[in-house]
């Protein structure tokens, strides 16, 4: 049972960080993209794909690898579209949590 709270409170961690980085990565498709803030993106894009399924969060992580491509790519409006279902899948996550499923 100890073990169940403790992979409860790295998921709830995980997925503070994680709305936290789908916020910087929002930030940063509202301002002017540079070589610095693209490479930022990709970062943040490929943290959240690699943790998201370790955790066993298969939609984060398919929305951080389609950000991760479409920055990759030449298609902007993409990177859009995956930030927004990126952060719906982390609200949804947060409140599988709360909700005592997860």
């Amino acid at each position: 049972m100890m073990v169940d709270q403790e992979l409860l409170e790295l998921k709830r961690e995980f997925l503070g960080e994680a709305e936290e980085k789908a916020r910087e990565i929002e930030q940063m498709l509202e301002g002017q993209r540079d070589s610095a803030s693209v490479e930022r993106l990709g970062y943040l894009a490929h943290q959240l794909k690699g943790a998201g399924g370790s955790y066993g969060y298969q939609d984060i992580s398919d929305e951080a690898a389609a950000i991760e491509k479409a920055i990759e790519g030449t298609d902007g409006g993409d990177i859009q579209q995956h930030s927004v279902k990126l952060r719906v899948a982390i609200e949804n996550a947060l409140r599988e949590i709360a909700s005592g499923r997860a």
